[in-house]
C-alpha cells in the first residue's frame, strides 16, 4: 500500500516537473519570437553620413564594423559555444556549453543553453525577466529575475553586447549617445524605460573593437550584495556576417581590470543570423 502510495507521488512529481519544464522551454520561444518581431522590415541601408556628429573613436568602431550599404538589422540570432565558469579565478569550474541567443536592444535578449562536465548537465535560459536553469533536466535551480535588481543588471549584459553583435542597435538616435573619452575610447549610454547603462569601448587603430568595459550592477561579489563594480571583457577573431564585422570570440567577466578578474563567460560564435519579418497579409476588402 505505502509502496504503492509513494510511487503514485514520485510519478506525479515527475509528471509536474516535466510540465513546468516544458512551459519553460514554450516561454523561451515566445519571448524570442516577440524579439524578432521588432526586427525592421525595410531597413534603410548603412552611410558614413550617419556618423557626421560621433566622436572620433565611434565613429572608426562603426566603419570597422558596418560596411557601406549593410542593410541596418538591429535583431541577432547567435548560435554560440564555449564554457562558463561557476567558481572563482581560484577554482574557475567551468562547464561546455553550447547556446543559442536572440538579441534585440533594448528590449530585451533570451540565451538559451546546454551545459556539462562530466556526468554533470545543466540546462535552461537567461534574459532580461528571468534566470532559470535546470541540472540534469529533472531539477529547477537558480531561478531568479522578475525584479529591479534582475532588470539592471541584465540591461547592463545586453547593452554591452549589442555594441559588439548589433552594432546596428546602438547607431546615433534617440536615447542612444555617443562622448569621446580619447583617442581610441568612446562612450555609448543607453536610456530606456527608466533604464540607464554607459559603457566603454576601446578600439584599435583601425576601429576595430577590442574590449569592453562598464559598471554592472551585480551581486557577484563576497557579501552577496547588489552594487556596481566593474564587468568587461575582450573582443577577437573577427568575421563578417551580412556586412557586419563581427567578433567570434568573447572572453567576459566580473571585477574586469582587478586582481580579482577571471573570465567566467568564454564563447566562440558558429554563426550570426539577421532573422527576416515576414510581411504582414493585407486584409481583403469586404
Amino acid at each position: 500500500m505505502w509502496m504503492t502510495f509513494l510511487f503514485v507521488l514520485l510519478l506525479l512529481a515527475g509528471l509536474a516537473l516535466s510540465i513546468r519544464r516544458q512551459l519553460d522551454h514554450r516561454a523561451d520561444r515566445k519571448a524570442m519570437n516577440a524579439l524578432v518581431s521588432g526586427q525592421p522590415m525595410q531597413p534603410e541601408p548603412f552611410t558614413p553620413e550617419m556618423l557626421a556628429d560621433l566622436p572620433e573613436p565611434a565613429r572608426r568602431y562603426f566603419l570597422f564594423t558596418i560596411e557601406p550599404g549593410t542593410l541596418l538589422y538591429t535583431v541577432a540570432n547567435i548560435t554560440m559555444t564555449g564554457c562558463f565558469g561557476m567558481g572563482t579565478k581560484v577554482k574557475p569550474d567551468y562547464l561546455d556549453f553550447t547556446a543559442t541567443q536572440t538579441l534585440a536592444m533594448p528590449p530585451g535578449f533570451v540565451w538559451k543553453m546546454r551545459a556539462r562536465r562530466g556526468l554533470l548537465r545543466l540546462s535552461g535560459s537567461d534574459s532580461e525577466r528571468w534566470t532559470r536553469f535546470w541540472l540534469m533536466g529533472l531539477l529547477p535551480v537558480g531561478r531568479l529575475g522578475g525584479d529591479s535588481d534582475h532588470s539592471l543588471s541584465a540591461f547592463g549584459r545586453y547593452v554591452a553586447e549589442a555594441m559588439f553583435w548589433t552594432p546596428a542597435a546602438v547607431l546615433p538616435g534617440p536615447n542612444i549617445v555617443w562622448e569621446g573619452l580619447d583617442d581610441d575610447c568612446a562612450r555609448l549610454t543607453v536610456l530606456y524605460r527608466g533604464l540607464s547603462q554607459s559603457v566603454d569601448l576601446t578600439v584599435a587603430p583601425d576601429g576595430q573593437p577590442t574590449q569592453v568595459r562598464f559598471e554592472r550592477w551585480s551581486n557577484a561579489n563576497p557579501e552577496k550584495e547588489y552594487r556596481l563594480q566593474p564587468f568587461g571583457g575582450y573582443l577577437s577573431r573577427f568575421r563578417l556576417f551580412g556586412g557586419f564585422c563581427l567578433p567570434t570570440h568573447v572572453e567576459a567577466g566580473n571585477h574586469f581590470g582587478t586582481d580579482q578578474y577571471f573570465p567566467f563567460f568564454v564563447a566562440d560564435v558558429v554563426a550570426v543570423e539577421f532573422p527576416r519579418q515576414l510581411p504582414r497579409p493585407k486584409g481583403r476588402g469586404l
